[in-house]
């Protein structure tokens, strides 16, 4: 019996077709979490996430999947409306944001970064938070005590080589989620950020020069290993359970003491 069995709570997951994402919903689905999970794939990766959403179902939890932009007005209305439809009297206890929608480009050079490629960034990677928080409420689909939960990373405080967009939507994402968490507590909702470790991840492999990062989070981690996806996935579950329900407008370093030195 999961901490959440019988609860008729579902967690709604932006980008939850792999990574931190996935590995989240998969802990919360091993606990009775119904799932619901809004992911953007290319024909090309569908084997592999079907795959991993077949975990998910084994756990015999509900579930949805959304092969969707989440950044479209349309579709996001669409999604709440069969949400809602499959919850019948079920609510939202957690929105998790694992998007990683962003321009990797440097800022100087021919292929430099421009100013819609911040936008573009700053739209998936931050504002969206906010679009779903507003939808879901709205809707009056939260639960009364609702977990809002989003992934940010060193790189919202620090600067790495082509990562200047990104950085600033992990900087903006951990304003937004102090908006929320200020401004939505009156109505039970907590929100707060994971700032996870070096993780290996298809989202950290794609960064430029990540292979240095990776051997640079290892030396200075007290433990001397990486961040793994299921780290994260342990924390997500604490913060959604109900004696977390103290802890609101937080980041939240999950990384094993890698930020230390």
């Amino acid at each position: 019996m999961g901490t959440f069995s019988n609860t008729d709570y579902w967690t709604v997951v932006l980008g939850g077709s792999s990574g931190l994402g996935f590995a989240s919903a998969l802990k919360l689905a091993q606990e009775g979490m119904n799932i619901c999970v809004v992911h953007r794939s290319p024909r090309s990766e569908m084997e592999i996430v079907d795959a991993n959403f077949s975990e998910i179902r084994k756990t015999g939890v509900e579930f949805l999947g959304f092969n969707a932009d989440a950044m479209r007005s349309d579709k996001q209305i669409e999604i709440t409306s069969k949400l809602r439809e499959a919850m019948g009297n079920g609510k939202v206890r957690c929105l998790l944001h694992s998007i990683a929608k962003g321009n990797l480009k440097p800022m100087t050079g021919p292929e430099s970064l421009s100013p819609d490629d911040f936008r573009t960034t700053l739209d998936a990677m931050a504002v969206s938070l906010y679009d779903w928080v507003k939808l879901i409420f709205n809707s009056q689909l939260f639960a009364d005590d609702a977990r809002i939960l989003a992934f940010t990373s060193e790189g919202s405080v620090k600067s790495w080589k082509h990562y200047a967009a990104v950085s600033a939507a992990k900087a903006a994402l951990e304003a937004i989620s102090r908006g929320i968490a200020l401004e939505f507590a009156p109505y039970g909702i907590r929100s707060n950020c994971i700032q996870a470790g070096t993780t290996d991840t298809a989202a950290m492999r794609m960064i430029p020069g990540s292979e240095a990062l990776v051997k640079h989070a290892i030396s200075r981690n007290p433990f001397q290993r990486m961040t793994t996806a299921r780290d994260v996935a342990n924390v997500v579950y604490l913060m959604v359970r109900d004696e977390s329900s103290w802890i609101n407008g937080a980041v939240i370093p999950v990384n094993g003491g890698e930020h230390l030195q």
